[in-house]
């Protein structure tokens, strides 16, 4: 099940279409759709807490000046089942996700006569991975079917760099700065040069100090492991004793309880800035993101309510925003291989790699949030790094807001400026 959205052109073969979907795995359009790139979007108010039912607005940002809008809801997902003998899980995987998104692609390319429309993809969290996989797909053999941007919103294509495990330094370099801007936006620390230049000191501790001593282990000395806690307590303002007892190791949902835990307040995951109160103020992990508490509700009343009754789809079923089933099942591996891996293992960064060698027109957004705690952007800075991708083909930007920096009503503004440049022929 898709939205589709057109302008009202006598040949609109000279339009771009570009594609939209969301992540989790589980996740239906209605995000992007409702939030974002729609003809209409869901009011917001930024930091303070959303009200549900959300106020509907038109959304006078909406490229359907610009581009044919197509928002793509996965099996599971939204309105979308499986028919007859198929179960929802068969299209609950890494390879079996992108092959279907594919072939969805294909067949609205050949049932509305646009093969000769100039293609873009555009995914958030999750739905970036499944990007650069359908790309990567559709690019392959004699599929011949290439786009000419893709815009990734808080992007994961590399899950080493997200996934906190034994033996896996990478995540805390990662996250280390995302750490160290949430600090400063909670008044925990000082950035006396401004912070920008701050960042950049953090970064260049992540990747010249703070990865080799993880690396190091039980091999570095007493001396540099308290030198290192020092660097990071001043960077965190956790402190050096916590950071001691944690053996300098970092996970994001202990940061989010400990960083105002004087305060008696957790921090979000998906947008560091929001603030919640647990039931429990000495816990190690918060109770829930408090960065979704009204978010959720707002988003998915007022999404039902503006499909049923504004847009009069008469269907049997609500709208279906998020699948948990799909996450908790999802095969990250692929069918042919018998023993399931977590995701940890997943990188289609490569892919990314790949595409920009063999596509000199392609052009890529990758949008970050400076306070997402689920896909910083350390974590997109090191993954392009790292992966055979050309950086100068890559247009990294920055919004002052988390994982959906589409909340933040000046993000939203310069979010979709940057997606209009990529949209654009120049």
């Amino acid at each position: 099940f898709s939205f589709s959205y057109f302008a009202n052109v006598a040949d609109p073969i000279g339009r771009p279409v570009l594609f939209v979907f969301n992540g989790g795995p589980g996740s239906a359009s209605l995000w992007l759709h409702m939030g974002a790139l729609g003809p209409t979007r869901i009011a917001s108010a930024d930091i303070e807490a959303i009200v549900s039912p959300a106020k509907v607005v038109a959304n006078t940002l909406c490229c359907l000046d610009q581009t044919d809008l197509v928002f793509i809801d996965p099996p599971g997902t939204g309105y979308s089942r499986m028919l007859g003998a198929a179960k929802p899980e068969d299209a609950w995987g890494l390879e079996q996700d992108s092959e279907i998104i594919a072939q969805f692609i294909k067949a609205w390319l050949t049932t509305h006569h646009r093969w000769a429309s100039r293609r873009f993809l555009c995914g958030e969290s999750y739905g970036t991975t499944r990007a650069v996989a359908v790309a990567g797909r559709l690019a392959t053999g004699l599929a011949g079917v290439a786009f000419s941007g893709i815009a990734l919103i808080s992007m994961v294509l590399d899950f080493h760099t997200v996934r906190f495990e034994r033996g896996n330094p990478l995540p805390d370099v990662c996250y280390l700065p995302t750490y160290a801007a949430a600090a400063l936006y909670h008044g925990i620390i000082e950035a006396p040069n401004g912070r920008a230049a701050f960042l950049d000191e953090v970064r260049r501790f992540a990747v010249h100090d703070y990865l080799p001593a993880l690396f190091a282990g039980s091999r570095l000395d007493p001396e540099q492991f308290d030198a290192i806690g020092a660097r990071l307590s001043a960077y965190t303002g956790l402190s050096p004793d916590w950071l001691r007892r944690t053996r300098l190791r970092i996970e994001p949902q202990r940061f989010r309880k400990e960083l105002l835990r004087a305060r008696g307040l957790t921090i979000g995951r998906f947008d560091s800035r929001y603030t919640g109160a647990d039931h429990d103020g000495v816990g190690e992990q918060p109770d829930a993101d408090a960065s979704s508490y009204a978010m959720d509700s707002a988003y998915v009343s007022a999404a039902n309510d503006h499909l049923s009754r504004v847009l009069d789809i008469d269907m049997p079923r609500a709208y279906v925003p998020f699948n948990r089933d799909a996450l908790i099942k999802w095969d990250w591996a692929g069918p042919k291989i018998d023993q399931p891996r977590g995701p940890a293992n997943v990188n289609v960064a490569p892919t990314l790699g790949r595409l920009l060698r063999e596509q000199p027109g392609l052009k890529v957004l990758v949008a970050n949030g400076m306070f997402d705690l689920a896909t910083p952007f350390a974590a997109a800075e090191a993954t392009v790094a790292g992966n055979g991708i050309e950086a100068s083909r890559i247009r990294m930007t920055y919004y002052e807001a988390g994982h959906m920096m589409y909340l933040h009503p000046p993000s939203l503004d310069v979010l979709i400026a940057d997606l209009r440049t990529l949209l654009s022929e120049d």
